[in-house]
């Protein structure tokens, strides 16, 4: 799996001829990203900033929208989407926390969410986890501390952490106790990469 990040919440995560897009912006957002192919794309809030994900086409590969809850099997890839809680954009709204199976790997993907107590069905609902993607930048979604409780709690294997500016970033990996973390072009990854890390965080930076 090749992961790459273009800001905000938007990431593209490639596994051969697969191109899944995670919260992509709409074109009126103010987050301005340039658009790639994608034949599933995510969207864990209803807001302008993620939930362009009928715009990210190229030529004649349309994407398979998803933007909300429920159980989705598309091209062989099986994605949960299970109700969560954002303040983002100063609002209350429904944030859908995703985990997808890819490349022999479990990924959760917290998407906008700004609280760091889940119900116990949801926690059951994501299970294990090997990539975990967490906001860390406070202002409607999960401040640095409450990110890092939040993602230890879910014991990944990696955490990278979406959604911030410097000082958050250097709280966040502060709350890790790691004062420099990876820092990488994009990430490719094998589950054998991963099976003897716990919690490890890689930031990726953006392109």
């Amino acid at each position: 799996m090749i992961i790459t990040y273009s800001g905000l919440e938007t990431f593209k995560l490639q596994v051969g001829d697969l191109t899944i897009a995670l919260n992509p912006p709409s074109k009126d957002s103010s987050h301005k990203v340039s658009k790639f192919g994608a034949d599933i794309t995510l969207s864990s809030l209803l807001h302008e900033d993620m939930n362009g994900g009928e715009d990210f086409f190229f030529g004649d590969k349309k994407p398979f929208v998803i933007k909300g809850p429920g159980e989705y099997e598309i091209k062989g890839i099986f994605i949960r989407g299970v109700q969560g809680a954002s303040e983002y954009d100063g609002e209350s709204r429904i944030n859908t926390i995703y985990t997808i199976g890819l490349d022999n790997m479990r990924v959760c993907f917290l998407g906008a969410q700004s609280s760091k107590t889940l119900l116990a069905d949801t926690k059951e609902a994501i299970g294990e986890v090997d990539v975990l993607f967490v906001p860390i930048g406070g202002e409607g979604v999960l401040d640095p501390a409450s990110a890092y409780q939040l993602a230890v709690s879910l014991e990944p294997k990696i955490i990278i952490p979406m959604h911030y500016d410097k000082k958050a970033l250097e709280t966040f990996l502060k709350e890790g106790s790691q004062q420099a973390a990876d820092m990488v072009e994009k990430l490719t990854i094998k589950r054998k990469d991963i099976e003897a890390k716990e919690g490890e965080i890689i930031v990726v930076k953006q392109s």
